[in-house]
């Protein structure tokens, strides 16, 4: 993801509005621009008016992330309104007015904190300016709150809606230089706040891309091959175009590319329904691929091969890792792996689209507009500034929706039948069937301890997916991974092996399997040490510091994962008796600038059946939380997507193509299977960093340990299914 850079000065000017209405925006030297550079220069963000009070601009794409809310609390606060007389209006995708719009890598809060703030400040203190003018006071004698100025030594007052038209009329203010408010004076950011869009979801009205509804739209479907990337050699369209309701079938030619446009048959009809019913009468026939040799039984054959051979690449060396291990007192050895898993988001893809006159106008639930525009720009030639996109909210994305296939699909459809609208909705076997899946993966684990119980020797090959050096999508790893600048001997290699798999970024993109891994062996070294497990990872992480590569980049802060780990053996009283066959388990781990400890408590019955009680979730993300309650949330969400993925989810590969098609093969978490999560924040002298991800990783190991400290078995391969957990 890019980052929000302000290397000038910017501004906030004002606009006067027909109807006497005020826009307050931000913009570098006085332009409006997005410049190579990353130069944030964005346009319009707050609006008020007599007619329609205050109105914030949501910039980016809602994921269920909370981002709609918790940003426009940032503003409000600054500019000195109360929530409550707050309108949300979600903005469309025009970078060139807000910057950079994406959904992503918990990124939105770290990239916005201080611009928003300032915006809503530098809009405040024009409204005191124009206030302070029209009393012919000193400013410093007014204060701003409830959306009104108060002159304190008269207690006169006047509100925010009767100061447009003198604030329009002032030079801009200097966003670098704004008064912002003290912590302590907080009214709106830290208080736990309704998501805005709550009442719609729970009512059912309109809100998704799934439920836009466009003037003389036709409805599609889109077969594709079941083996990815294989074309279209033949099709029934004739008797396609005679069933009920079928507007138009036909062919439509893609690529060679996983992340663009793929060949299939469309399908257009006056209802989605009878598109459907169509579809189930189409017969397809498919040119040959080669990755229809390609299996997931396959990959690990291949895998156990290459790790007993030279590596393609050893990516850190620290020490002497074969002297360390020969001296250690207890060496272990393990292997680990763990699935393709899909993203199953509950709102398929979908997205309406009209390709006429070469212009595309979208209505598209995507996570990364910008990048769409970019697709659709190239797939058919055309300028960028002729698409128009219109981001709806998405039910759910975790990765899947920053890939923008669906948008080159629904355009190419409407271009093919004749410039009509069309609203194309994926299927759920369409869903699961051609994703970007997280990346399977292999861990062959060696590491020693000392006499005293220390780490002194740890290898890992991973063997991974990739194309020569180069890693495939999400499926790398980072050369400072833990417990890497923190095993003095430490060996890192890498061996990658080709593949024909669409992957890409899964919620908690890489941790949310290496922490499985790296978190589930340290477990096995504490318990060859004999040492407790939360004692000896706090031994590991040694005094609290920060600790760098030699370039001085990628700093992990010792300190602050200490403090949730101590805070998290608190809280769930860790070490305390458990019943016969229950279990405590502790697992930390550090993703998108988050550190989060967790313990699970798990009971695992006589037939291996495994019951999650509870799970305790300590996490340090700077301050202030923005929305308490939406984080909470987040964090609570996080542990059961990482208990569903670890239990049930697994996407197998068979000649080419994903066996599992619905959730009956793919299961999620249920109500009743799903534990209490209880959630404490950390309270550290750090900015505010994301939530969506870094809450998930570790669950996954802490249930893992759990069921080790219950049954004296490891779980070293996922999902769950995979290992015997019966009594003997």
């Amino acid at each position: 993801m890019d980052t929000l850079l302000v290397d000038r000065r910017s501004f906030l000017k004002v606009s006067l509005l027909a109807g006497g209405g005020l826009i307050l925006a931000s913009e570098m030297e006085g332009r409006a621009e997005v410049r190579a550079d990353g130069v944030f220069a964005p346009n319009p963000f707050i609006k008020i008016s007599p007619e329609n009070g205050i109105v914030i601009v949501s910039k980016n794409p809602e994921v269920g992330q909370g981002i709609k809310t918790s940003l426009q609390q940032v503003i409000a606060d600054e500019l000195g309104v109360d929530w409550k007389d707050v309108t949300i209006e979600q903005a469309d995708s025009e970078e060139a007015k807000y910057g950079p719009q994406y959904a992503g890598g918990s990124t939105a809060t770290p990239t916005n904190w201080d611009k928003l703030r300032q915006v809503g400040a530098a809009g405040r203190v024009l409204l005191v300016r124009a206030a302070a003018q029209t009393w012919d006071v000193p400013e410093a004698e007014c204060e701003a709150a409830h959306a009104t100025v108060r002159h304190k030594p008269t207690g006169r007052t006047l509100r925010y809606v009767d100061l447009v038209a003198k604030a329009a009329a002032l030079p801009p203010v200097d966003l670098a230089t704004v008064p912002l408010k003290d912590a302590r004076d907080y009214a709106v950011i830290g208080k736990p706040i309704s998501g805005v869009d709550n009442p719609k979801i729970v009512t059912g009205k309109p809100l998704f891309g799934i439920d836009v509804k466009v003037p003389g739209m036709l409805h599609a479907v889109y077969e594709k091959s079941p083996v990815f990337l294989a074309r279209v050699a033949s099709a029934n369209l004739d008797e396609i175009k005679k069933q009920p309701g079928v507007k138009d079938a036909f062919v439509v030619e893609g690529g060679d590319k996983h992340e663009g446009l793929a060949s299939g048959v469309a399908i257009v009809a006056d209802t989605w329904w009878n598109a459907n019913s169509a579809r189930k009468k189409l017969v397809v026939k498919w040119a040959d691929h080669p990755t229809a040799q390609q299996s997931s039984v396959g990959f690990e054959t291949r895998a156990r091969e290459l790790s007993t051979q030279a590596p393609t690449k050893i990516l850190r060396s620290d020490g002497d890792f074969d002297a360390a291990v020969t001296g250690g007192a207890r060496v272990v050895e393990a292997a680990y792996s763990y699935p393709f898993i899909a993203h199953a988001s509950l709102e398929p893809q979908n997205c309406t689209a009209q390709f006429k006159d070469g212009k595309v106008e979208f209505w598209a639930p995507t996570q990364l507009p910008q990048p769409g525009r970019k697709l659709v720009a190239t797939t058919f030639g055309i300028p960028e500034d002729a698409i128009t996109i219109h981001m709806t909210r998405i039910g759910g994305g975790f990765g899947r929706r920053l890939r923008n296939d669906f948008m080159a699909e629904a355009a190419a459809i409407s271009r093919q039948a004749g410039g009509v609208p069309i609203k194309l909705v994926w299927t759920r076997e369409d869903d699961m069937h051609h994703d970007f899946y997280r990346p399977a993966g292999w861990h062959f684990l060696k590491a020693a301890v000392d006499g005293t119980g220390k780490v002194v020797a740890w290898k890992n090959r991973f063997v991974t997916f990739g194309e020569g050096e180069t890693f495939a999508n999400s499926a790398g790893i980072s050369d400072s991974e833990f417990p890497a600048r923190f095993v003095p001997n430490f060996r890192l290699e890498t061996t990658i092996m080709p593949f024909g798999i669409p992957t890409g970024p899964l919620r908690a993109p890489g941790s949310n399997a290496l922490a499985f891994v790296f978190q589930s062996f340290l477990d096995e070294l504490a318990t060859a040490a004999g040492a407790d497990p939360v004692k000896f990872r706090l031994d590991l992480l040694g005094e609290p510091r920060v600790v760098t590569n030699p370039d001085g980049k990628t700093p992990y802060d010792a300190g602050r994962m200490r403090g949730v780990l101590e805070l998290v053996a608190e809280k769930s009283g860790w070490g305390r008796k458990v019943p016969k066959g229950t279990g405590l388990g502790v697992a930390f781990h550090f993703s998108h600038q988050g550190y989060f400890a967790e313990v699970a408590e798990v009971a695992v019955d006589a037939a291996g059946k495994v019951k999650v009680n509870k799970v305790w979730v300590a996490g340090d993300v700077g301050r202030p939380i923005i929305n308490p309650s939406g984080g909470t949330n987040q964090i609570q969400g996080s542990a059961i997507d990482g208990i569903s993925e670890l239990l049930r989810q697994e996407i197998t590969i068979e000649g080419g193509r994903t066996r599992q098609s619905n959730f009956h093969e793919y299961a999620l978490l249920r109500m009743p299977e799903a534990p209490p999560v209880e959630v404490f924040f950390k309270d550290s002298d750090h900015p505010p960093t994301g939530l969506g991800e870094p809450g998930l990783p570790p669950v996954i190991p802490a249930v893992c340990n759990a069921i080790f400290a219950a049954t004296g078995k490891r779980v070293r391969s996922l999902p769950l299914a995979k290992t015997d957990l019966r009594s003997a």
